[in-house]
């Protein structure tokens, strides 16, 4: 059986955070591994850190900027198929961004989903990863994502497995206490109900070995560096952060154990 793992993320640069460990890992070990990246970034920085509505933002330039940057940071982590469904960014929530017809937040979800139920006709995945119902912090994008990579499942039937990502909270509240003992300061406070509550987390995986590669492509996305603050960490807060990927299981349609440490357990042998 060719076995095949498709993430669907927003933006360039959202594929490295929370899968770019396993997407590194199974494309390691002959896996087919396929990246579904629903805008183009148009309201991520500028030169210089220009802001959407700022002068000197040019929307198209930060999009081709942005995809050539995903493609580098694609060929470090190994990827093996990407797919760019070339919607406009939408900003974060409460941006003027947000308004524009054009914008990912705004397509008909029928008409966004039908083109990613066509993907997973394609390639055939047996495992599909996402973010939550929250998009992990409320961006619209990632909210839409979510909505579409749930509603292809449900339209197809396809995936066996279906993930959302998570950030386990113990290892969150670990994370930044182990940089407050460190002296480093983040400049924000992290609410108490950050992360992923832990008895939700279904799946764990070690990532450890491609701890290096997720920098790599962390750090491809040059232009949004400012944005991207674990590169600021020193190794060992890079290596707690970054060493593990956790899932949320919320579709099985195999025998598979309650608690993970491979997202193709019931798929593979052994």
């Amino acid at each position: 059986m060719d076995l095949t793992l498709m993430a669907v993320h927003a933006h360039p640069d959202d594929e490295v955070l929370t899968t770019g460990g396993i997407l590194a890992r199974y494309a390691d070990a002959g896996f087919r591994t396929v990246l579904v990246t629903c805008t183009n970034g148009e309201a991520g920085d500028g030169p210089g850190g220009v802001k959407p509505g700022e002068d000197g933002h040019d929307a198209e330039a930060v999009a081709e900027e942005r995809l050539a940057e995903l493609r580098a940071s694609v060929a470090h982590l190994g990827i093996g198929d990407v797919e760019l469904l070339g919607y406009r960014d939408s900003g974060m929530d409460g941006w003027d961004t947000n308004k524009d017809a054009r914008a990912f937040w705004n397509i008909p979800i029928e008409e966004s989903t039908a083109k990613l139920a066509a993907l997973m006709k394609h390639y055939r995945p047996q495992v599909v990863v996402t973010y939550d119902e929250r998009g992990g912090y409320g961006h619209p994008d990632h909210i839409q994502a979510h909505r579409i990579a749930v509603a292809a499942t449900e339209a197809t039937g396809i995936p066996d497995k279906l993930y959302y990502t998570g950030i386990p909270r113990s290892r969150a509240r670990a994370m930044f206490e182990h940089m407050r003992s460190i002296g480093i300061d983040l400049g924000f406070e992290p609410p108490p109900d950050f992360g992923t509550p832990d008895e939700l987390i279904t799946a764990t995986v070690d990532v450890t070995p491609y701890v290096d590669r997720k920098i790599k492509a962390l750090r491809a996305h040059a232009s949004q560096s400012d944005n991207i603050w674990l590169l600021q960490l020193p190794d060992e807060a890079q290596q707690l952060a970054l060493g593990h990927e956790a899932f949320v299981r919320v579709r099985c349609q195999i025998e598979a154990p309650d608690q993970e440490d491979d997202l193709f357990a019931g798929l593979t042998e052994g």
